[in-house]
């Protein structure tokens, strides 16, 4: 157990932190399957789009939020986009 007060509250808010981090990532790893198994399934191209819009914009939510780097986020969307439109174009 934490000596002081002000050492409990510090732990009691990093573990409030590490949960609500926890769930923002598996929220976006949520997404970006989802985006890929629609363009699995050779859907329409505009359904593919609308997965792929919703993923890139919970990556982009988590880095607002600092869950992840800006950076990470940008190469995130880019090889989702990448792969997405690889599968699209496959199914053409």
């Amino acid at each position: 157990m934490k000596k002081n007060k002000s050492a409990r509250k510090r732990a009691k808010q990093a573990e409030a932190r590490r949960r609500r981090n926890a769930a923002v990532k598996s929220m976006m790893k949520t997404y970006v399957k989802k985006a890929l198994i629609v363009a699995q399934e050779n859907r329409e191209p505009s359904e593919v789009g609308e997965y792929l819009r919703k993923a890139i914009s919970v990556i982009n939510k988590a880095a607002s939020k600092g869950v992840i780097h800006k950076r990470t986020a940008s190469r995130k969307i880019s090889r989702l986009t990448k792969k997405v439109n690889k599968l699209i174009q496959k199914s053409a």
